[in-house]
C-alpha cells in the first residue's frame, strides 16, 4: 500500500552571507533594477557553489560584490529560511580593512549605516536581527 500523504521535503538553495562591518557601521547594498527584489536592501549574499565551503563562499561573494579585503569571523552569526523564496542564509560577520567599495552590477548603491539605520532601510527582519546581535563586538570597543 503506497502513502500518498507523504510529501517531498522542501529543498531550499544555501546562501552564504556577509554582514561587513568598518567603524561600527555596516555596509548595506542596494539590489539592481534588473535583480529580483529591485531596491532591497541587503548585505552580501550568493549561492554556495558544489563543493565549496560556506566560508570560501563568503569569501568569494565578499570580493565578488565589493571587492573589499574582509576578514571573516570564523563562527556565523546566524542562520534562517528567507520568507517567500527557496533560500536558506548562513550569516558570517566580516570586519572591513581600509578600501573603497567595487560594487558588482548586483547593486546599484551602498551605503555604511548603523545597525539602527540599516534596521529602517531593510525589509529583511532577521537580517537586520542578526546585525543588531553582531554589533558591537568586544575588539571594536578596545
Amino acid at each position: 500500500m503506497q502513502n500518498t500523504d507523504i510529501q517531498e521535503p522542501k529543498r531550499y538553495a544555501l546562501i552564504a552571507g556577509v554582514a561587513i562591518f568598518r567603524r561600527g557601521r555596516v555596509l548595506a547594498l542596494r539590489r539592481a533594477d534588473w535583480k529580483p527584489g529591485a531596491g532591497l536592501w541587503e548585505v552580501v549574499a550568493g549561492r554556495v557553489e558544489q563543493g565549496e565551503t560556506l566560508e570560501a563562499a563568503a569569501a568569494r561573494e565578499v570580493m565578488e560584490e565589493t571587492g573589499l579585503d574582509v576578514v571573516l569571523d570564523a563562527r556565523p552569526l546566524g542562520a534562517y529560511p528567507v520568507a517567500g523564496m527557496d533560500y536558506f542564509v548562513v550569516l558570517f560577520r566580516g570586519e572591513a580593512h581600509p578600501g573603497e567599495v567595487v560594487r558588482s552590477a548586483e547593486h546599484d548603491e551602498h551605503r555604511w549605516l548603523t545597525p539602527a539605520e540599516f534596521r529602517a532601510l531593510s525589509t529583511l527582519t532577521s537580517l537586520a536581527d542578526a546585525i543588531d546581535r553582531a554589533h558591537p563586538m568586544p575588539e571594536e570597543n578596545r
